[in-house]
């Protein structure tokens, strides 16, 4: 039997008894996560157990229940499996609320002595003590100062100014939650107790984790924004870890050598070799969760990128992982990395960058100095809603013109010191919960048009303004609800524009790639053979209109007939989110954000070879590479203490083909003879072959053998010619390809 929750309930963590697989704890999650809120607690929430190997399971009582119940994570002690740990997320109203310490000396009003005060306490109250008070609790349109005189001259009763609170933060009489909270039972889950009367708010809310050691079952470890290691039980705790990044997500302790730890959070891989005491950040794997992507114009060019809770770093496009020093990638900005935009004067010397929710900021690099270009509330209107990564442009007429979306576009003429807004609210304006929403995602300029300028928002609105804002248009596509990951003005067809949708937020992974040709009035696919992907972003081909490319939740794919078919691009790029990606036209290179595996690079020149010709015959050949100097292949020295004395040499052909399928390789002398067929496999579009000319390897092993040394035929014999490796002979002959009944030959010569 399978675990079943219902449409909001499912298994989030599960843990096997190491003495019997047979017995099985699991814990259900019921929750609710969209785009503008997470609800994270359910009457479904529960703690399971199987003793039949998942066959029936029962729900184990004694632990929290009801609407409150959050994510719980177990964890069973291995060296006492009876001791079984629950990290709970209770998200249940704290009957305590207001009992708490606040830290606050005497005769400073707190919201805890507020709610105790009557209005004859409030009345009695010194007039500073009161306004100091007011001024953090309600807003200041509303006077806090003459409010506070205005109680002391009993005009203003204390439902009044609980009024007024409210209007600043509906929620600041509402009960506290419970929050973490660690459960221990000692036997295998009959019975269970609270560790801690109170662990508090340590983050974690979709990721939090326990851990126990493997051969103490009283040290136990919780993972959320700090790293907290209990030694008794859970009854008290530390922060441990300090200086390592936040937001901890797994830990291991090596069962032999426990002072060995593993652990993994926000910042990547962090080792300790004495029990936690000193920790070593393994900062040299590939593992960044790059979201944005941008480029200078600098020889070396350099990429400037915004990360998933690292920031915004700033590196060179020389930089070889694992032979440059990890130092050339420096930090520019903090928190989430989100929209940047470069100024392409000076080649790139000023930079706008962000963190979430519009926090945008401008520096120059070569000053150091930065300031904030975050569009201010407009007095008397709706506060401005951000996008987690709200979008920014410069204007492709002016770099002086800045364009930043909130749920409105603004703009300013003077870099981002003054900004006027362009519209009212662009979006549906649906109800938020706790996450901004019904925000702008996506901002683009018309290169043929100053003011010309489409826009595209998380709740699916798309809206068209040919005049700088004076008047917009709903261009929405048919995919009406789905988030706008990407808008792009042609720069090849003034009235042509490109468009991405995502819908993976409402489980529907649908490749939603638009074109329209009148300015969005209307809309065609060209999603075509696109996997079930969602489709991040999209970018035209500034030299070849029929070109696009387009990066998805799985990789980066290419068309050459804008849309018709595609294709994968880029060899050795493994299958990873790219969130963003962008082509440094002096270099011809495509530079792609991975929310995975940090940043690849890949070049551009292959496609923008390609021509009409070219694409409707069988083969064509790009570039085929023939190693020289064969003489000397078998002579090249290798380390005395290398066994391989050879290296193979290789045929490499850039082809393009139009037919595809199982084919051979064959390298065909003046004969008719082969010396070799190799398999392959050819794929319709680019192809990487390669042909190795080594016939056979050398012996490392084989002793010398002396010519005799009266003898001038052998005197001068190699003595270790069986060492020698044997490659194809000099001369000329043909490449063959062969697959799908198609056969195709190139010259080769051999020298």
């Amino acid at each position: 039997m399978i675990l079943r929750g219902d449409d909001r309930t499912g298994a989030m963590d599960v843990d096997l008894d190491p003495r019997n697989s047979n017995v099985i704890y699991a814990s259900l999650w019921d929750r609710d996560r969209r785009a503008w809120n997470f609800l994270e607690s359910g009457p479904g929430s529960s703690v399971q157990k199987s003793v039949d190997g998942g066959k029936t399971w029962t729900k184990l009582s004694g632990l929290p229940n009801g609407d409150g119940m959050g994510r719980t994570s177990l964890a069973i002690a291995p060296s006492r499996p009876d001791t079984v740990y629950a990290f709970v997320d209770n998200q249940s109203s704290d009957p305590d609320t207001g009992t708490y310490d606040e830290y606050q000396p005497d005769g400073v009003l707190t919201l805890s002595r507020f709610r105790r005060l009557t209005d004859e306490g409030i009345r009695g109250l010194d007039e500073k003590v009161l306004a100091a008070f007011l001024r953090s609790v309600i807003l200041s349109d509303d006077k806090p100062d003459q409010v506070a005189k205005d109680v002391l001259a009993g005009k203003v009763d204390k439902a009044a100014l609980a009024e007024l609170m409210l209007k600043r933060n509906a929620n600041v009489f509402e009960a506290d939650m419970n929050d973490a909270e660690i459960w221990r039972s000692d036997d295998a889950g009959k019975s269970w107790r609270k560790a801690r009367p109170d662990v508090g708010n340590h983050g974690g809310y979709y990721w939090n984790e326990i851990y126990v050691h493997p051969t103490n079952h009283e040290e136990i470890y919780t993972f959320g924004v700090p790293l907290l290691r209990s030694q008794n039980g859970g009854q008290s705790w530390e922060s441990i870890a300090r200086r390592n990044h936040v937001d901890h997500h797994a830990m291991w302790i090596d069962p032999k050598n426990p002072r060995f730890m593993l652990n993994g959070n926000d910042g990547g891989i962090y080792a300790s070799f004495d029990a936690g005491e000193n920790w070593n950040h393994w900062n040299n794997l590939s593992v960044g969760q790059f979201t944005t992507i941008a480029v200078d114009n600098k020889t070396p060019y350099n990429i400037i990128g915004g990360l998933q809770d690292n920031g915004t770093m700033m590196g060179p496009s020389t930089y070889r992982p694992g032979f440059s020093n990890p130092e050339l990638w420096k930090a520019i900005g903090g928190g989430d990395g989100s929209a940047i935009a470069v100024d392409p004067r000076n080649d790139g010397d000023v930079i706008y960058g962000a963190s979430q929710f519009g926090a945008h900021y401008v520096i120059d690099m070569v000053t150091n100095q930065r300031r904030s270009v975050r569009p201010p509330d407009i007095r008397g209107e709706e506060p401005l809603r951000f996008n987690w990564i709200s979008p920014i442009q410069i204007s492709k007429h002016h770099p002086d013109v800045l364009y930043i979306g909130s749920q409105r576009l603004h703009r300013s003429f003077d870099m981002g010191r003054k900004w006027e807004a362009l519209s009212d609210d662009l979006t549906k304006n649906v109800p938020n919960g706790d996450v901004p929403h019904s925000t702008l995602t996506t901002i683009d300029e018309s290169p043929f048009r100053f003011g010309q300028i489409y826009v595209g928002a998380d709740d699916g609105n798309v809206r068209f303004t040919p005049d700088s804002g004076l008047t917009w248009k709903e261009i929405d596509t048919p995919a009406k609800d789905r988030w706008v990951t990407r808008i792009v003005a042609s720069s090849h067809e003034n009235g042509r524009v490109y468009c991405t949708q995502n819908g993976y937020r409402q489980d529907e992974w649908t490749p939603y790639v638009w074109v329209s040709e009148d300015f969005g009035a209307t809309w065609k696919s060209i999603a075509a053979n696109l996997p079930f992907e969602p489709v991040n972003t999209i970018r035209e081909d500034s030299k070849n209109p029929n070109v696009l490319y387009v990066g998805t939740d799985m990789g980066v794919y290419v068309t050459l007939d804008r849309g018709a078919s595609w294709m994968t691009y880029g060899r050795g790029i493994p299958h990873t989110p790219v969130h963003d990606l962008v082509i440094q036209e002096k270099a011809e290179e495509m530079v792609i954000a991975s929310h995975a595996r940090s940043v690849w690079v890949v070049s551009v020149k292959p496609i923008r070879k390609l021509t009409e010709e070219i694409m409707n015959a069988d083969f064509h050949v790009f570039d085929l590479s023939v190693p020289s100097g064969r003489d000397r292949w078998a002579y090249r020295r290798s380390a005395p203490f290398a066994d391989d004395t050879y290296t193979d040499q290789m045929v490499t052909n850039e082809l393009f083909s139009s037919v595809a399928g199982r084919g051979t390789l064959s390298l065909v002398d003046s004969a008719g003879k082969s010396a070799r067929d190799d398999a392959v496999e050819v794929v319709k579009g680019y192809n990487f072959l390669s042909y190795g000319l080594l016939l056979k390897a050398g012996d490392p092993k084989a002793p010398p053998v002396v010519g005799d040394p009266s003898d001038p035929k052998t005197a001068l014999n190699d003595p270790y010619a069986a060492r020698r490796a044997q490659y194809v002979a000099k001369g000329d002959y043909e490449l063959v390809l062969r697959v799908a009944g198609k056969e195709f030959r190139q010259k080769v010569e051999i020298r």
